[in-house]
C-alpha cells in the first residue's frame, strides 16, 4: 500500500481520485492548497503526490519545487486544464513525472499511478521562461507534441520530426533548442533541399582555401558553426548519400573535415532533423543509409495535421491575428463566429502556414473590422500542395541518382581502375536502345541523331547485345 497526496483545489477531482487511489488499495490524503500540502507532508511523508498548476496561493509548478526540496525524487504527477507548451517544458524540466490534461480518463491516470509508483521519479532543474512563437493547442494530440518536446529538451539525443508541410516542425526544433541546456549556443538551420548539389558539401562541412576552382579564402561549415549548439537539417530526406557518409563521421565523433582540409575541427553540435518523406521508405529505395537513420533518430516527433486538429484553429487563428497587430502594426480585428466555423471546416492541406496566411489576407482586408468569411482567400487544394513538393527537376534527379550510384560503386574495391568504362556501359546502353527504337533500328538515322558512325554503332550494338525487336 502507498501513499497518495492530491492537491487540488476542485473537490470533485479530489473526491474521483480519492476513490480510484483507495480501489487501488493506497492510503490517500488531500489538499486544496500548496500550503496546506506542505502542512500535510510535515506529518505524514507520501509515496507519491497529484498536483494540479492552477491553485489558490502558490501554483503547482513552483510548489513542484518546494516538494522536491522537502521531500527528495517523489513521483510528482501534474494535472492541468490549462495546457500549454511552456507549462509542458515548465512541468517536466523541474522533475515532474508526467503531465496529463483535464479532463482525463481514470483509466488513464491508473496506469500512471502504476508506472510512477515503480519508478524514483525525475530530476529537478531550472526553469527556462521563454516562449516559443505558434506553438499553440490544447487538443489532447497537441498536449503530446509539448510533453514530447519536454522531454527531448531535457535530454541531448538527437531529434528526427516528421509530419507534413507547414505543420511547424521548425518551430518544434527553435522550441526544444530553447528549453534544453544548449539553449545559450547557435542555432543553425539549414534547409538541405536548397543546398546546390555541387556545393553542398562546402556549405556543411566547410572548405580550405584552394580547395577548389573558386575556394578563395576559407569557409567555415554550418555544421562547425552550430559548435555547442543546434543544427537543424531540414528536409534531411534530401541529403545526397555522398554527403551521408561524411555526416554519420560527424554524428559519432563530433569533429569534422572541412574540403580540402588535413585536419579535424570540433564540431559538438545536437542534431534535430525534420522531414516529410518516409525516411524508412527512402532507405528501403537505397537513397538513405541506415545506420545514418539509427543516429538521427535517436526520438522521434511525429507533428499532426491541422485538420487532425480542429478545435485548436480558433486559438491559433487569434494567435496570428494578435501577432499582425504586434509585429505589422495592423488594426486589431476580430473573427466572427461564422469565420470560426468557415475556418475550421477548411481541410488546410498546408496546415498551420496556410492557416497564418489566411489570417493575414483576411485582416488587411477587414482593416481592423469584423472579419467575415468573404474576407478569407480561397482554401489551397491538395493537388497544389504536392505538386509543390516534388520541384525538382528530371535533369537535377537523374544527375543526384548518378551521384548516389557512382557513391554506392566506391564501396567496392573490385572497380578500381575500372569505373568509368563501368559507368559508361551503365548510360550507353539504354540510350542506344531507346533511340533505335524510336527510329525503328534504321542504323543510319539512329546514329544521325547520336552523332556516330554507322559501323561505331553496329559494334556498339554487339557489344551490348541489342538486338531488333
Amino acid at each position: 500500500m502507498a501513499k497518495l497526496l492530491i492537491v487540488d483545489d476542485e473537490p470533485t477531482i479530489c473526491w474521483g481520485l480519492t476513490q480510484l487511489g483507495e480501489s487501488l488499495g493506497h492510503e490517500v490524503a488531500t489538499a486544496s492548497s500548496a500550503e496546506k500540502a506542505f502542512q500535510i507532508v510535515d506529518q505524514n511523508r507520501p509515496d507519491l503526490i497529484i498536483l494540479d498548476v492552477r491553485l489558490p496561493g502558490m501554483d503547482g509548478l513552483k510548489a513542484l519545487g518546494e516538494f522536491q526540496k522537502l521531500l527528495g525524487n517523489i513521483p510528482v504527477v501534474i494535472i492541468t486544464a490549462y495546457g500549454d507548451l511552456q507549462t509542458a517544458v515548465r512541468a517536466i524540466q523541474n522533475g515532474a513525472f508526467e503531465y496529463i490534461v483535464k479532463p482525463f480518463e481514470l483509466t488513464k491516470m491508473e496506469k500512471v499511478l502504476q508506472r510512477a509508483l515503480e519508478s524514483v521519479g525525475g530530476q529537478q532543474s531550472e526553469q527556462d521562461q521563454k516562449q516559443v512563437e505558434g506553438l499553440v493547442g490544447r487538443t489532447t494530440i497537441m498536449q503530446n507534441v509539448f510533453k514530447n518536446i519536454a522531454l527531448a529538451a531535457s535530454s541531448d539525443t538527437n531529434i528526427i520530426l516528421s509530419g507534413e508541410s507547414g505543420t511547424g516542425k521548425e518551430l518544434a526544433a527553435r522550441a526544444i533548442h530553447q528549453f534544453s541546456d544548449r539553449s545559450s549556443g547557435p542555432f543553425v538551420a539549414v534547409n538541405v533541399a536548397s543546398l546546390s548539389m555541387t556545393l553542398a558539401e562546402s556549405e556543411l562541412f566547410g572548405h580550405s582555401q584552394g580547395a577548389f576552382t573558386g575556394a578563395e579564402k576559407l569557409r567555415v561549415g554550418l555544421i562547425e558553426q552550430a559548435h555547442g549548439g543546434t543544427l537543424f537539417l531540414d528536409e534531411v530526406a534530401d541529403i545526397p548519400l555522398s554527403i551521408q557518409v561524411k555526416l554519420l563521421r560527424v554524428l559519432d565523433l563530433d569533429e569534422v573535415l572541412p574540403v580540402g582540409a588535413n585536419k579535424t575541427v570540433k564540431a559538438d553540435c545536437r542534431v534535430i532533423s525534420a522531414t516529410h518523406q518516409s525516411l524508412e521508405r527512402k532507405i528501403q529505395e537505397g537513397q538513405f543509409r541506415h545506420d545514418l537513420y539509427f543516429r538521427l533518430c535517436g526520438f522521434q516527433i511525429e507533428m499532426p495535421p491541422l485538420r487532425d486538429r480542429q478545435e485548436d484553429i480558433p486559438e491559433l487563428a487569434k494567435h496570428f491575428l494578435n501577432r499582425l497587430a504586434h509585429n505589422k502594426k495592423l488594426q486589431q480585428s476580430q473573427f466572427s463566429d461564422e469565420t470560426f466555423a468557415e475556418l475550421q471546416r477548411r481541410p488546410w492541406y498546408g496546415n498551420v502556414r496556410e492557416l497564418s496566411n489566411a489570417v493575414e489576407h483576411a485582416a488587411l482586408l477587414a482593416r481592423g473590422g469584423i472579419i467575415t468569411p468573404e474576407y478569407l482567400p480561397e482554401p489551397v487544394s491538395e493537388s497544389l500542395i504536392r505538386s509543390c513538393e516534388s520541384t525538382i527537376t528530371d535533369e537535377e534527379q537523374i544527375t543526384e541518382n548518378l551521384r548516389q550510384w557512382a557513391s554506392s560503386k566506391l564501396l567496392d574495391t573490385e572497380l578500381t581502375g575500372k569505373l568509368h568504362e563501368e559507368f559508361i556501359q551503365f548510360v550507353e546502353k539504354p540510350l542506344l536502345e531507346t533511340v533505335l527504337k524510336k527510329e525503328n533500328h534504321q542504323y543510319t538515322t539512329a546514329a544521325r541523331i547520336l552523332g556516330m558512325h554507322r559501323t561505331t554503332l553496329k559494334k556498339k550494338m554487339d557489344q551490348y547485345d541489342i538486338t531488333p525487336e
